[in-house]
């Protein structure tokens, strides 16, 4: 009866059960008490089924991890104003960086530097698991057509850069943004390096 299970669920349905569960697995005991095994058995299916899928731990992980990640994106509305839909974004952002998912990525580095890998490497194949995952674009485009940014000053660095500071903030103290840090990001960082000219001499 097991078996005929098995064989039953295939293609996404199969996948879905096998990342819920290697998400719940992780919650409950944490990437170094992940196992194989251990995301098989929850998922009622068996360690092959997986290998053929995610030959390691940290792959099964990271796709975990990225299904999580889509589930709960981050959404930010046309609010009028590129420094306010700038701060809900990194609020987002920290609201979404749990304690348990920093612990998790810091955990994973030792097995990611095993496999010549980093975080880098980890953050760009997430990047490109998740549909509609940059949620920068349409915040840029339409402070663009406000006026508010001066398209010539983006750069790929420092497009990412508000992201970036608030990722290293939450990483090196293990604490969601406070509101300080987030308007120091965006007022002190971020928007003088791309506002236009103009309004750059006059402020």
């Amino acid at each position: 009866m097991k078996d005929d299970k098995i064989r039953r669920r295939r293609g996404a349905q199969l996948e879905d059960a096998i990342l819920d569960a290697a998400w719940d697995e992780l919650v409950e005991q944490g990437y170094p008490g992940l196992t194989l095994e251990g995301v098989a058995k929850r998922a009622d299916t068996s360690r092959p089924v997986l290998h053929r899928r995610w030959p390691s731990r940290t792959a099964l992980a990271t796709a975990a991890l990225g299904r999580h990640l889509a589930q709960n994106p981050i959404v930010v509305p046309d609010l009028g104003s590129v420094r306010e839909e700038l701060r809900l974004l990194l609020r987002g952002l920290s609201d979404r960086a749990r304690p348990d998912m920093i612990r998790l990525l810091f955990d994973m580095q030792k097995d990611l530097a095993d496999k010549h890998s980093n975080l880098a490497e980890m953050r760009a194949h997430l990047r490109a698991q998740i549909v509609d995952s940059d949620v920068m674009q349409p915040i840029l485009r339409r402070a663009i057509d406000r006026g508010e940014i001066a398209a010539a000053r983006l750069t790929p660095r420092i497009i990412s850069l508000p992201t970036d500071l608030a990722r290293h903030e939450i990483l090196m103290t293990f604490k969601p943004l406070s509101d300080e840090a987030i308007k120091e990001i965006v007022d002190e960082v971020f928007l003088p390096l791309v506002s236009p000219r103009d309004q750059r001499s006059s402020s």
